[in-house]
């Protein structure tokens, strides 16, 4: 006992990080870093911004470590009951939920919670373990099953309303069943049953639902009223140029045009100030979390684990193309904040939670791989 107090603090601690992969832990930290910077910026003027962001980084640092330090087949075994828990809090949503800004979204225990978000780490869980169960067997009849598991929290969320994160759960879900061994030309019906239904979905949409959809296509038909705010956004944007403003000279954003600039429009901000150059970084940041993460599912261990990493993954991209796109005016404001750069507690957390999970899928892949090599080279012997 003596010789390990005797150690340095970093060697002690070590071996409780030694689930944490390296290179998604990096681009993960400067990500963070490079959202906190921004979001300093942004939020100049709003008190207790930066304090309470590091706040929810220590959280979802927590989270990440957590997950980091579950093994596959836990998740595995608690696919399940993590989605029932999940459609369980949406239904508790829908009957006693608080309504804030028009919109029947959270739980209140003491603190306020929003189950659709931890729909989007329970959903790929659940359909990951569907398709494991099915892998060698897989029917239509399978992928209507999967097709039902899908709709029911989508439709709950989609109630409240919350497009935005009901898309995002529709991806999560999506991918899985892509990557399950959908064929390209069931994808292709589906994706043309799709279209044919818009009709229907334009019917039901609620209507500031179909002002943000009629925005994208012409802001200007409203300049100085709903085309306002993505107006200047990309005002903001362009303004930028190729080397931007200066950290913090940011004119569209700390004259108050730019809506949510610390969340859903934080990415109009660090444009503005970094320009064309700040964005390439920023967007090699992301194709690198990309690469990484695709990586980490290709060499995965098991069909469980390769479905899950890879939806995560490419929730990921979905997020940053989404906000990136509603930012820049090429896809509706639908609410989907920036990975590891906006503002916010639970959406940090969800993030985390699946950074957590790639990182504990490399480490048992690893040493899986380590096991079975030890053993070839044991009979070689």
């Amino acid at each position: 006992m003596r010789v390990q107090d005797g150690r340095p603090l970093w060697q002690r601690v070590r071996p409780y990080f030694a689930v944490f992969d390296a290179q998604l832990a990096i681009i993960m930290l400067m990500l963070l870093s490079v959202g906190l910077v921004t979001l300093y910026s942004a939020g100049i003027a709003i008190p207790g911004q930066m304090t309470g962001q590091v706040r929810n980084i220590c959280m979802a640092f927590l989270v990440t470590w957590i997950a980091a330090n579950t093994p596959p087949q836990v998740m595995m075994r608690i696919a399940v009951p993590a989605y029932t828990l999940g459609v369980a809090l949406l239904v508790a949503v829908a009957l006693v939920g608080t309504i804030k800004g028009g919109s029947r979204r959270w739980l209140t225990f003491g603190v306020q919670v929003q189950p659709s978000e931890y729909m989007k780490i329970a959903m790929p869980l659940m359909m990951a373990w569907f398709f494991q169960r099915q892998q060698g067997q897989l029917r239509w009849h399978s992928y209507l099953i999967a097709a039902l598991l899908l709709a029911i929290p989508v439709g709950l969320i989609a109630r409240q309303p919350d497009l935005g994160t009901a898309m995002l759960v529709v991806a999560a879900g999506v991918y899985v069943i892509f990557l399950g061994g959908l064929s390209w030309k069931a994808m292709a019906a589906m994706g043309a049953a799709v279209c044919a239904g818009l009709p229907v979905l334009w019917s039901v949409m609620h209507d500031y639902q179909r002002d943000r959809v009629l925005t994208l296509i012409d802001p200007y038909h409203d300049p100085l009223g709903k085309g306002f705010h993505i107006i200047q956004s990309m005002i903001a944007i362009g303004s930028g140029g190729v080397s931007g403003k200066g950290w913090t000279h940011g004119t569209q954003a700390h004259l108050e045009f730019i809506p949510e600039r610390t969340t859903d429009f934080i990415f109009a901000v660090f444009s503005e100030e970094f320009g064309l150059a700040g964005n390439l970084v920023l967007l090699a940041l992301y194709l690198l979390l990309i690469v990484r993460g695709l990586n980490i599912a290709i060499n995965a261990s098991t069909f469980f684990t390769r479905l899950l990493a890879g939806s995560i993954t490419m929730i990921y991209f979905t997020y940053a193309f989404v906000n990136m796109g509603m930012v820049s005016g090429i896809v509706p404001v639908v609410g989907v904040p920036l990975p590891f750069m906006s503002y916010g507690g639970t959406a940090l957390m969800t993030l985390g939670l699946g950074g957590g999970i790639l990182m504990s899928i490399q480490h048992h892949s690893r040493a899986v791989r380590g096991g079975a090599a030890a053993r070839a080279w044991g009979a070689a012997a």
